[in-house]
């Protein structure tokens, strides 16, 4: 193999820098060039390609978002924007495609792999929904997570100076880890995941319980692919006379500075994406299970039932928040 590139697509996350970095170095060290592909495919239909060097990757792993760039592009999904994609990399003799992102960033890649058998294709899991099959963190997730974490802290302040109840709207689409990890971490009397069931009025009954033994404040993390803060707000006080209120991080989430462990995910992981390259493999996600690097093919990626809630980790909570 003499040349691969590397794009960032969807959302963006802290450490995907750290991990084109990766990508970029690793791949140096065995003497491949490497181009990058700015605004993630819409960047690759477009030819916005360029040539990467040791330079180009310098200063960046500490830096949050991807100075690659990323960008929806829908239109991917027909097959003739595609072999405008692939053409464009054809062109240039690149051989090996490493892309990060989440469930849609795989999906393009497997199709460029089925579509055009000479270029092959490695997924590398960034989103901090931590919401892909085959991989127990994706990168992004645990800077996602500390930023949930000192928001919260900092709300708390407010809820128990005013004894207010406060719900916490987070990120994290279909998939509640970040409700549930945050949750536990900040000590939060109640969490609502789109994996569970919710009864507000069990949750009315939590909190007046609570009142009654002298709580002055009440933490709720709700996850956004359950109900808005707002939602829950609503229901909250049709069953409890209590001052809720509703505060929405957002995008707060995706930034910053990534963390430690972020920034070590996604170098290994950066790495290893370019040894599959160079061992023939395609049509794979990189991943961690039990701090060991695995791949995992596309299909079987794809073909999984939805990631499952740890019910340990839920029950830990509710026992820890009576």
């Amino acid at each position: 193999m003499k040349k691969i590139a590397v794009l960032t697509s969807g959302g963006d996350s802290p450490g995907m820098n750290a991990a084109i970095r990766a990508v970029v170095r690793k791949a140096l060290y065995h003497n491949i060039e490497v181009y990058g592909v700015y605004q993630g495919y819409l960047g690759l239909i477009n030819d916005d390609i360029r040539k990467l060097e040791l330079g180009s990757v310098g200063d960046i792993i500490q830096r949050g978002g991807t100075f690659l760039y990323s960008a929806r592009c829908p239109e991917f999904k027909e097959k003739e924007v595609r072999q405008k994609g692939i053409e464009n990399l054809r062109k240039r003799g690149i051989e090996g495609l490493v892309v990060i992102g989440g469930d849609g960033s795989y999906r393009g890649a497997q199709r460029i792999s089925e579509e055009c058998k000479e270029i092959q294709t490695i997924g590398i899991p960034g989103t901090i929904d931590n919401d892909i099959n085959g991989t127990d963190f994706t990168i992004g997730f645990d800077t996602a997570l500390n930023t949930i974490i000192e928001s919260v802290d900092k709300i708390r302040d407010t809820a128990s100076s005013h004894a207010r109840t406060f719900i916490i709207e987070v990120m994290g689409r279909d998939c509640g880890d970040l409700a549930l990890w945050s949750g536990l971490a900040v000590g939060a009397e109640t969490i609502i995941l789109p994996e569970t069931e919710t009864d507000i009025k069990d949750i009315a009954e939590k909190i007046q319980h609570g009142i009654d033994r002298g709580k002055k404040h009440s933490i709720i993390i709700v996850a956004e692919g359950c109900m808005t803060g707002d939602m829950c707000a609503s229901e909250l006080t049709k069953y409890i006379n209590v001052d809720a209120r509703v505060s929405v991080l957002g995008h707060i989430q995706r930034g910053g500075s990534p963390t430690g462990a972020d920034r070590v995910l996604a170098s290994r992981l950066g790495g290893y994406a370019v040894e599959l390259l160079l061992n023939g493999e395609t049509a794979k996600g990189v991943g961690i299970k039990d701090n060991r690097l695995v791949a995992t093919n596309f299909d079987d990626i794809f073909k999984t039932s939805e990631r499952q809630i740890n019910q340990r980790m839920l029950g830990l909570t509710e026992e820890l928040s009576i």
